[in-house]
C-alpha cells in the first residue's frame, strides 16, 4: 500500500520543475510566539507605539526569519518527508514586509541538480524559493541547496 505524504526524490526534481505550496496566514500569535521563542525583542516587533510614532513601517510586522521559517515549513511538509537528508547552504534576500494577517505561499523552481560524487544514492538540488503574499508581492527569495534521497540507492555522479 502506498504511503502518502512522503517527499520528492532526487529524480522528481529535474531542472526547471516548478510548483507552489499551499498558503499560510501569519497571525499576531505567531509573531508573539516567535519573538518570545527566539529572543528577537527588537522594538520593530515588540513596540506598537514605536511603530506608530517613529517608524516608516506601520502595522504588526513579522520578522523575516519567521517568514523564512514558515516557508520552510510549507515546503518540508509537502516535499521532503523521509527524502530530505541535509540542508547545506543558501542565499536569502528580503524584498518586503509581512504583517499579521498576510497570507504567504512559496513558489519553487529547481535551478540546479546533480548526483552526489561522494554519497551514493543521494543527489544535490538547489531551488529558487519565492515567498509571495496574497497580493502577489514577493517578500523573500532564497536559494537552498539540499541533499536528497535517490530512488536508486546506488546512483553516483
Amino acid at each position: 500500500m502506498e504511503t502518502v505524504g512522503i517527499g520528492f526524490h532526487f529524480e522528481d526534481m529535474p531542472l526547471g520543475r516548478q510548483f507552489r505550496t499551499i498558503g499560510r496566514t501569519v497571525t499576531e500569535a505567531d509573531i508573539v510566539n516567535f519573538i518570545n521563542c527566539t529572543g528577537m525583542v527588537e522594538v520593530l516587533f515588540t513596540n506598537t507605539e514605536f511603530l506608530k510614532r517613529d517608524s516608516d513601517i506601520k502595522g504588526r510586522l513579522a520578522p523575516a526569519a519567521l517568514v523564512y521559517t514558515f516557508a520552510e515549513g510549507l515546503l518540508v511538509q509537502a516535499t521532503m518527508q523521509q527524502t530530505g537528508y541535509a540542508f547545506l547552504n543558501m542565499e536569502l534576500d528580503v524584498k518586503g514586509p509581512v504583517f499579521a494577517g498576510d497570507t504567504i505561499h512559496v513558489e519553487c523552481e529547481v535551478i540546479e541538480g546533480r548526483l552526489s560524487a561522494s554519497k551514493p544514492g543521494r543527489g544535490l538540488v538547489r531551488t529558487r524559493n519565492r515567498v509571495v503574499k496574497q497580493d502577489g508581492q514577493v517578500v523573500v527569495v532564497y536559494t537552498p541547496l539540499r541533499m536528497m534521497k535517490c530512488r536508486d540507492k546506488q546512483a553516483t555522479a
